[in-house]
C-alpha cells in the first residue's frame, strides 16, 4: 500500500461495508437510523495531521513510508464502552478505569460510546463517570454529539485519534464487530483482529478450534434457532452418560459474556426451557449445553504479549483461583453454585480468589504453558484472559482424549472461555494478577496501548524513555518510615471495619487511595481496619498495593494471614520472579519500558492504638472511609481527636447524632417552619419482635404511624442494609424470621410487593425502625433508542409531587454548600437495593433533576434547606443527605444523613461533583475533601 495523504471515505454503511456486523445482528445492523436534531459529524477528510496515512492491515503495513511523529507528542486515544450487551454497563465502569489510570500530559482521551440499537455517540468524559448507561441513555440527543451511520463513526476516528482502545464486552466488542468497523476504515486499535474475534469469542467455535489444537476440551452440544434438535440432545445425553431426566448440565450463550445468562439445568427437558429462556430474552440464539464439570475448580489468567511488532510473545501472569462459597449462598441452591454476574461484579462472600491459585504447583505450570499455546495459535493480539477448569483426579468428570494437551499428574486442565476483553474495573482480574507481578494500573494499560502502538510504524515513536512512563504510585508501607520527602504529606486510608457495608467501604476505600495517588505531594497508605470488640486492640493493617485489590475484606484479611505463612510466601515469590523474568525479557527490548512500579511487599499488623499514635508521629491525615459502626458512629472520630490527628468528615458529636436515625429527626424537628420536614418513627427491640405476634405488632405500628405500609430499617445500620417496604402482618414475619436466623440476604419478591435482594445486617441490630412508606410516582427511563423524543424518553406521572433525592454536602462547619441534587430512580421494587446504590453498571441517578420533574425555582430552593439541614448537624468535610422533595415547593423530608458516604467509583457524589461549575473531576473531588480535613486543627 503506497503513502498518500488522505484515503477515500468509505460509502455509508451497509451490508457489503461490514458484512460480519450484518450477520451478526440481522435486525439492528445496519441502521440508516438517523433523521435527529443532534450535531452530526459530516464530510470528514481521513487525513492525519502530520499528512501520513495508518495502515490497518497490519502485515501489510511493515514497509509502509511513512513520517515519523516527533518524539513526545501527545497520543490521542479513542476509548469506546457501552453495546448492545447486558454487560454495557461493566463496559462503562472499565472505561472510567482506563480513563483514570492512561490520561495524561504525553496521552489524551477521548471518550465514545455505543448504545444497545450500535448508535454511536462522542460523550463527554463526565458521562463516563456516570453509575449506569441509563443515567444518561435517555438524553443523548441533546448532550452527546451523533453519527449517522457506524461507517461515519469509523471515519471520525480515522480523522481525530490515533488509536482506538475499545472496551465494549460482549457482542460487537470481543465478537469481531467493532474490529471489523475499525479495519475497514484503517483504524488502529488495541487487541485481536476481527477474524480471530469471531472465533475466539463463540464458544462452541472456540471449543472446536481448541480440540483442533489438541487440547482437552469439555463435552458439549449446540442448539440453535426456533426449531431446537431434542432428539440430537437426547443421544448427546446418552453418550456421555448422562441421566435424560437428571444429568446436570451447563447451560450457557455461546456469543454473550463469561456470565451473562449462564445457568444450570437438570435432564434434557430441564435444559431445552433454559434454551428457550435464553433465547427468547434475546441474549442468544445459539446456545451450547456442557457437562458439569463435578469436582472441578475454576480458574481465569490474564496473558499480556511483550513481543515486538509482529512477533507474539504471551506472558501468562499468576492465574487465579476462583472458589465458589455455596454453603453462603441464599440465591442459588449450593449444588447449582456457579460464577454468575452478580458474584462477579457485587463484592460478596459468595465467591473467595486465591492469586496464585492453591493447585499443586505442575498445575499451575500447565496453566500458564497452556494458556500462552492457545493465545499465539489462537491468534490473539496485546492482551486477553483465558478462563478454564482443573478436574483433580477425585473428581467424577474423566476424559478419552489421552493424548491430548492438559493431562498432570494431579489432574487435568481444561479451557473453556477466551475473553478478548477483560473486564477492566478496578479490582478486576487484570488488576489483580498485574499487580502480583509489579504493575501499577497505569503501567499496565499503557504497556497494553505502547505494545499495540508497536504494530504501527507511525505510532512506535510516541513513546521514549522520558514520555508514556506510568504515574508512579507513592503508596507507601506503614512503619518503615525512610527519610522524609520534602513538602510531601502522609495520607492513611482507612476502610473495612465489620458492619454491613464492609464490603461497600472496601471499594470506596480502594476508589479514595487510587485516586489520591495521583498527586505527586502525597503519600498514601490503604488500611484495613479488620472485625474486633476492644476498641483499642482491634487490628488494623497497612496494604501492600497488590493485597487491596479484592473483592472482600475476608478475602483482603485471609490474603494478608497467607502473605506471611512461609509456605505459600514463597511459592508466590518463586512464581512472581518466573513470571517477571519472562515480562523483563520481552519488554527489556523497548525504550518505552521504564520498569515495574509496584514491589512484592509485606502487609503489617496494628493494633488501632497503635496505628493512631503512628498517624500522629508522621502527621499523617487519616482519610475515614470506613461506612457504620466505629467509623460513623463518632468513635473513631473521638480516637483521633484525642491524638490530634486530623481526618476527614464531621466531627465526633455530628457523627454520633447522624448514625442514630431518630437522633437525627429530633435535631432537625424544629425546622418545619422552613420547609424541613422529618418521618413519623416508632423504635422496637429486635427481642420484642421475636418475642411478640406478628399481627400485634403490626396493628400496632400502623395504628400508631396512621399508615398502611410501613418501612423498617436498622435504627444504626448504613443506608441500604436491612431497608424493606413492609405491607401486612405477614411481610412482618418474613423480616423477623430473617433477624431471628441471622439471614444475610432476603430473597427477591419475598414480600408481598415485589422487590429486589435486600441485604441484611450481620449481627442483626438491636433496634429497628419503623416509619410510614412515603409513596412517590415511578419513573421509567427510556432509552434515546427507543424514544426519538427527549421528553419521550423520560416518564414520570408526578400526581404524588414528592421524588427522592439524594445530595452531596461539602465545605467547613458552618458553611456547608450543596451540590447538585440527584433524583434517585429504583429499578427492583420500592426501595433501593445494595447494588442499585454502589454496584456499579447498575441503579440510575438524573443529576442534576430533569426540569420536566423539578423547576430551578424549586431547586434552588431545596438546596438552601438542604444546606440548612447541614449546617444545623453542625457537619464538616463531606456528607450525603436523602430526603425526599416536593418538586413544586422545594420542602424536604429528611430520611437520613450518612457522614461517612459511599465513595466508590460509580457513587452518586462523582456525578454530582462532576455537575459542578467548573467540574470536578474524581481526582480533585478526593483532594479538596483531603484538605478540607487537614485543616481541622489548623
Amino acid at each position: 500500500m503506497a503513502a498518500s495523504s488522505s484515503l477515500s471515505i468509505q460509502p455509508r454503511f451497509d451490508s457489503s461495508t461490514c458484512p460480519r456486523i450484518q450477520s451478526l445482528f440481522p435486525a439492528i445492523a445496519a441502521p440508516n437510523l438517523k433523521n435527529s436534531r443532534r450535531s452530526r459529524f459530516r464530510g470528514v477528510q481521513i487525513v492525519r495531521s502530520s499528512g501520513e496515512v495508518v495502515a490497518v492491515d497490519d502485515r501489510k503495513a511493515e514497509g509502509v513510508s511513512e513520517k515519523k511523529r516527533e518524539k513526545g507528542r501527545v497520543l490521542k486515544v479513542g476509548l469506546i464502552c457501552g453495546g448492545p450487551s447486558a454487560e454495557r454497563g461493566i463496559s462503562l465502569n472499565s472505561a472510567r478505569s482506563v480513563l483514570d489510570h492512561i490520561q495524561g500530559d504525553d496521552l489524551h482521551v477521548s471518550c465514545y460510546y455505543i448504545d444497545s440499537n450500535l448508535n454511536a455517540y462522542a460523550i463527554s468524559s463526565a458521562q463516563v463517570y456516570s453509575n449506569t448507561p441509563a443515567d444518561f441513555d435517555f438524553k443523548l440527543e441533546s448532550v452527546a454529539q451523533g453519527f449517522d451511520t457506524l461507517t461515519e463513526f469509523a471515519e471520525h476516528l480515522a480523522a481525530s485519534v490515533d488509536i482506538v482502545f475499545p472496551v465494549i464486552h460482549g457482542r460487537f466488542g470481543e465478537d469481531g464487530g467493532i474490529q471489523e468497523l475499525l479495519e475497514k476504515s484503517n483504524v488502529p486499535f488495541v487487541g485481536t483482529r476481527s477474524k480471530e474475534c469471531l472465533t475466539a469469542f463463540d464458544k462452541y467455535e472456540a471449543s472446536l478450534e481448541l480440540k483442533r489444537q489438541g487440547f482437552i476440551t469439555v463435552p458439549n452440544f449446540v442448539l440453535q434457532g426456533s426449531e431446537l434438535d431434542e432428539s440430537g440432545l437426547s443421544r448427546w445425553f446418552l453418550d456421555n452418560q448422562l441421566d435424560a431426566n437428571s444429568g446436570k448440565v451447563v447451560v450457557k450463550p455461546t456469543r454473550a459474556g463469561s456470565s451473562i445468562g449462564v445457568t444450570v439445568a437438570y435432564g434434557v427437558a430441564d435444559s431445552l426451557y433454559k434454551v428457550r429462556e435464553i433465547i427468547s430474552e434475546g441474549i442468544d440464539d445459539k446456545v451450547i449445553v456442557e457437562t458439569f464439570l463435578e469436582g472441578g475448580k475454576e480458574f481465569t489468567a490474564i496473558i499480556l504479549d511483550v513481543g515486538s511488532e509482529f512477533d507474539c510473545q504471551p506472558v501468562v501472569f499468576l492465574p487465579t483461583e476462583v472458589e465458589l462459597q455455596s454453603s453462603v449462598s441464599a440465591d442459588l441452591s449450593e449444588k447449582d453454585a456457579i460464577f454468575n454476574y452478580r458474584r462477579k461484579y457485587l463484592p460478596t462472600q459468595q465467591v473467595v480468589y486465591h492469586t496464585p491459585p492453591s493447585f499443586p504447583l505442575d498445575v499451575t505450570e500447565k496453566i500458564r504453558e497452556g494458556a500462552s499455546i492457545l493465545f499465539k495459535r489462537l491468534g490473539l493480539r496485546d492482551f486477553a484472559r483465558i478462563d478454564g477448569w482443573f478436574l483433580p483426579h477425585s473428581s467424577s468428570v474423566s476424559s478419552s482424549e489421552t493424548n491430548n494437551f492438559g493431562r498432570t499428574e494431579s489432574g487435568m486442565v481444561l479451557f473453556t472461555d477466551i475473553n478478548l476483553i477483560s473486564g477492566m474495573e478496578q479490582t478486576s482480574f487484570l488488576f489483580q494478577q498485574a499487580s502480583k507481578v509489579g504493575f501499577s494500573h497505569s503501567n499496565i494499560l499503557r504497556t497494553i496501548i505502547q505494545r499495540a502502538c508497536l504494530r504501527f510504524p507511525s505510532l512506535a515513536s510516541y513513546f521514549s524513555e522520558s514520555n508514556g512512563s506510568p504515574r508512579k504510585s507513592k503508596s507507601s508501607k506503614l512503619g518503615q518510615q525512610s527519610s522524609e520527602q520534602e513538602g510531601v504529606r502522609k495520607v492513611f486510608v482507612i476502610f473495612g471495619g465489620d458492619t454491613s457495608e464492609r464490603q461497600v467501604s472496601l471499594m470506596s476505600g480502594t476508589n479514595v487511595w487510587l485516586n489520591l495517588q495521583v498527586s505527586g505531594d502525597l503519600e498514601v497508605t490503604p488500611c484495613l481496619l479488620a472485625p474486633g470488640n476492644d476498641i483499642s486492640s482491634r487490628t488494623v493493617w497497612s496494604l501492600p498495593y497488590s493485597l487491596v485489590l479484592r473483592h472482600t475484606t475476608e478475602e483482603v484479611i485471609d490474603a494478608c494471614t497467607e502473605a506471611l505463612e512461609p509456605a505459600r510466601a514463597a511459592l508466590t515469590s518463586h512464581l512472581r520472579n518466573q513470571v517477571m523474568e519472562e515480562l523483563a525479557n520481552g519488554l527489556k527490548n523497548h525504550n518505552w519500558f521504564t520498569g515495574f512500579d509496584i514491589s512484592d511487599e509485606q502487609p503489617i499488623r496494628f493494633t488501632l492504638e497503635n496505628w493512631i499514635k503512628l498517624a500522629k508521629e508522621v502527621q499523617a491525615t487519616v482519610f475515614i472511609a470506613v461506612h457504620g459502626g466505629i467509623g460513623e458512629d463518632g468513635t473513631l472520630q473521638s480516637l483521633l481527636e484525642a491524638e490530634g490527628v486530623p481526618y476527614t468528615g464531621p466531627g465526633f458529636s455530628a457523627s454520633k447524632i447522624c448514625m442514630d436515625k431518630v437522633a437525627t429527626s429530633l435535631a432537625v424537628k424544629h425546622l418545619t417552619d422552613v420547609g424541613v420536614l422529618t418521618i413519623n418513627k416508632e423504635v422496637r427491640r429486635k427481642e420484642d419482635l421475636v418475642n411478640s405476634s406478628n399481627s400485634d405488632v403490626w396493628h400496632e405500628v400502623v395504628s400508631k404511624l396512621q399508615c398502611e405500609t410501613v418501612c423498617i430499617k436498622p435504627a444504626r445500620d448504613g443506608c441500604s442494609t436491612g431497608v424493606a417496604r413492609l405491607c401486612c402482618a405477614k411481610d412482618l414475619g418474613v423480616y423477623v424470621t430473617a433477624l431471628e436466623d441471622c439471614l444475610p440476604r432476603i430473597p427477591p419478591n419475598s414480600f408481598a410487593k415485589a422487590h429486589g435482594l435486600i441485604e441484611m445486617p450481620v449481627p442483626p441490630p438491636e433496634l429497628l425502625i419503623f416509619e410510614p412508606f412515603i409513596e412517590t410516582d415511578d419513573i421509567t427511563i427510556n432509552s434515546v433508542s427507543k424514544s426519538r423524543n427527549q421528553n419521550e424518553g423520560l416518564l414520570w406521572k408526578g400526581s404524588s409531587r414528592w421524588v427522592e433525592i439524594t445530595v452531596g454536602v461539602i465545605g467547613k462547619r458552618g458553611s456547608m454548600r450543596s451540590l447538585m441534587p440527584s433524583v434517585t430512580v429504583k429499578e427492583s421494587g420500592d426501595i433501593l437495593s445494595l447494588e442499585e446504590k454502589f454496584q456499579g453498571g447498575t441503579g440510575i441517578n438524573l443529576t442534576p433533576p430533569p426540569l420536566s420533574i423539578m423547576s430551578t425555582e424549586a431547586l434552588m430552593r431545596c438546596k438552601e434547606r438542604i444546606e440548612l439541614i447541614a449546617n444545623t448537624l453542625e457537619l464538616e468535610g463531606f456528607s450525603r443527605i436523602d430526603a425526599f422533595v416536593n418538586v413544586d415547593s422545594g420542602e424536604v423530608l429528611v430520611i437520613e444523613v450518612n457522614t461517612v458516604p459511599g465513595m466508590t467509583p460509580s457513587t452518586v457524589l462523582i456525578h454530582q461533583a462532576l455537575a459542578e461549575e467548573p467540574p470536578m473531576y474524581p481526582h480533585t473531588f478526593f483532594r479538596t475533601l483531603l484538605d478540607l480535613g487537614s485543616q481541622r486543627f489548623v
